[in-house]
């Protein structure tokens, strides 16, 4: 049973507009999961971010989860917990853009800016997220061109056997 509660699940390269597009879009609404916010010489961040969304999903909070999860190895710990607890799980895709994030990348100091081979690693991981991956719905975010963010319905199931997950 749904409980109307959401992980939203950031899918995209470092610099795509990820946390910009949670601080104008889902700040106030849902809370924030970021492994970027826990100390630079953290343990088990990975555990810990588990841990932080299973205590919103069970206080009926939604959260969002602004990592670069870049493949089903990172996103379906998260889409499984979400469902455990009745949640929907929606994923957030930021298609790649690697000219964009590299230059957006550069312009960041400190701790917030990422070696460029780090965005090109994670390139090389990243992979669209489906329905088929388990997300109830799938949501793509690009920059709109005049300093916001256009959001669209990602694309349909492919054709086949309904989910098996459906009631």
């Amino acid at each position: 049973m749904a409980t109307g509660t959401d992980v939203a699940v950031f899918v995209g390269l470092q610099a795509s507009g990820k946390s910009t597009f949670y601080d104008r879009h889902l700040s106030g609404r849902y809370a924030l999961v970021s492994k970027d916010l826990f100390p630079r010489g953290a343990r088990n961040k990975q555990r810990r971010q588990m841990r932080l969304v299973e205590e919103h999903l069970a206080a009926g909070r939604p959260v969002a989860v602004d990592n670069t999860n870049p493949s089903p190895s990172e996103w379906a710990p998260l889409v499984e917990l979400a469902h455990a607890h009745g949640a929907t799980a929606t994923a957030y895709w930021f298609p790649p853009d690697v000219t964009g994030s590299l230059r957006r990348n550069a312009a960041r100091e400190g701790r917030d800016r990422v070696p460029d081979v780090g965005v090109l690693a994670t390139l090389g991981q990243l992979r669209r997220p489906s329905t088929e991956d388990g997300f109830d719905a799938v949501r793509e975010v690009r920059f709109d061109g005049r300093g916001g963010f256009e959001v669209r319905a990602g694309p349909p199931p492919a054709p086949g056997p309904p989910d098996a997950r459906a009631p």
